[in-house]
C-alpha cells in the first residue's frame, strides 16, 4: 500500500503486547524490528521511550541510515490518546535520542488505533473495530472527523474483548464452585491449565491470580473452545461478547449519513477462525448499513502513509 516516493520513513506500531517497526525507503520496506510492549500504562513512559529508541536504532543500523536522513518517524502507542501524553512521549524520545547523538526531527506520536484506521482505509472513510486483549472502535467520517467508541480498558469496560471474555469465564467458574449458577466445563479446564490451582481448595484461584500466574486473556481460548463444544455457560459469554461488540459499531454508525458504511475487523480475537468471529460476521451481514471489508493495509502501512504526508508537508514548507 505504501506509495512510491523518495522519502525515508520509520513507522512503529506499539501495541499492548508487542511492538513492530519498519523502515521504508522509496515506498519499499528495507528493515523490520520488533520489541516487547511499549504501552505507557504497562511499562511507564521512560521504559516505553527507551524501547522505541532501540527499535529506531536497530532499523537505522540494519540499513546504514543516519538519523538525519529520516524524513519522518511515526509512532502509534497503545493507550495514548490525550495530546499531552502524545507530546510527552515525543519530547522524551527526542531527548533520549540526543543523548545518543541522534536527531529525530519530524517525529509524531499518536494512538495505535489511529494508525490502524489510517492503514485500513488508506486515510479514507470507514470504521474499524479492533478486538484483541481490549476492544475499541474508531471511525472516520469526513476529512477531520474522527470518532471513538470503547477502548476504556478492562478496569472500566472493554466489553466483548479477549480480556473481558476471560474475566467472564473466571466469574463463571467461581459461580459454579459456589453453586450460584450453572455448571461449566471451564472449572475443570482451569485446574488442568494451572497446576498451582487446587479445585478442592478453591481459594487457590484467588492466590494464583494475585500472584499473576495467569491473566484474564489467557482464559479466552479455553472459553472459546468450551463454547464450540456446546458448554452453555461459555456459549452465553461468547454471544454476549458479540452483542457488546456490535454495540460499538452501531454507536459509531450514528455519525454517518451515507447508506453503506465499510467496516473492517482487526485484532487476533476476530481475525482467527473463532466462534466469536463467525457470530460477528453474521451480525454485520444482517445490518444493511454495514459492508464488511478487508483492511487495505496494516497499522504499519498507515504509519508510512502518514509519514509521507508529513514529509511532503515539510518539503512544501521548505
Amino acid at each position: 500500500m505504501a506509495p512510491a516516493n523518495d522519502y525515508t520513513i520509520i513507522g512503529i506500531d506499539g501495541g499492548g503486547t508487542r511492538t513492530r517497526g519498519i523502515l521504508s525507503i522509496n515506498g519499499e520496506v528495507k528493515a523490520r524490528s520488533n520489541s516487547g510492549t511499549t504501552r505507557v500504562g504497562t511499562v511507564g513512559v521512560g521504559e516505553s521511550c527507551e524501547r522505541l529508541l532501540n527499535v529506531i536504532t536497530d532499523l537505522c543500523e540494519q540499513t546504514g541510515t543516519e538519523s538525519t536522513e529520516l524524513d519522518a518517524v511515526v509512532i502509534g502507542l497503545a493507550g495514548v490518546w490525550l495530546e499531552d501524553e502524545k507530546k510527552r512521549s515525543a519530547h522524551l524520545l527526542k531527548t533520549l535520542a540526543r543523548t545518543q547523538k541522534m536527531t529525530l526531527n519530524d517525529l509524531v506520536v499518536i494512538s495505535d488505533a489511529e494508525l490502524a484506521l489510517q492503514g485500513a482505509f488508506d486515510g479514507g472513510d470507514g470504521m474499524i473495530m479492533i478486538v484483541g486483549t481490549g476492544s475499541i472502535g474508531l471511525a472516520r467520517a469526513g476529512k477531520n472527523q474522527l470518532y471513538r467508541c470503547g477502548g476504556w480498558g478492562i478496569e472500566l469496560d472493554d466489553e466483548g474483548s479477549g480480556a473481558w471474555i476471560g474475566k467472564e469465564g473466571l466469574s463463571a467458574i467461581v459461580r459454579d464452585i459456589d453453586g450460584r449458577s450453572g455448571k461449566t466445563s471451564l472449572t475443570a479446564r482451569l485446574g488442568e491449565m494451572f497446576p498451582q490451582i487446587d479445585l478442592h481448595e478453591p481459594r487457590t484461584i484467588v492466590k494464583a491470580y494475585a500472584e499473576r500466574s495467569f491473566e484474564y486473556q489467557m482464559m479466552t481460548p479455553i472459553v472459546m473452545q468450551c463454547a464450540e463444544e456446546g458448554d452453555k455457560v461459555c456459549l452465553d459469554i461468547i454471544q454476549r461478547s458479540a452483542m457488546h461488540l456490535m454495540e460499538i459499531l452501531n454507536t459509531l454508525a450514528k455519525n454517518y449519513k451515507q447508506k453503506t458504511i465499510p467496516v473492517a475487523l482487526m485484532g487476533g480475537v476476530v481475525e482467527a477462525d473463532t466462534l466469536l468471529a463467525k457470530l460477528l460476521d453474521e451480525a454485520i451481514k444482517k445490518n444493511k448499513q454495514f459492508k464488511r471489508v478487508k483492511p487495505i493495509g496494516s497499522a504499519l502501512d498507515g504509519a508510512v502513509s502518514l509519514g509521507v504526508a508529513i514529509a511532503e508537508e515539510s518539503a512544501f514548507e521548505d
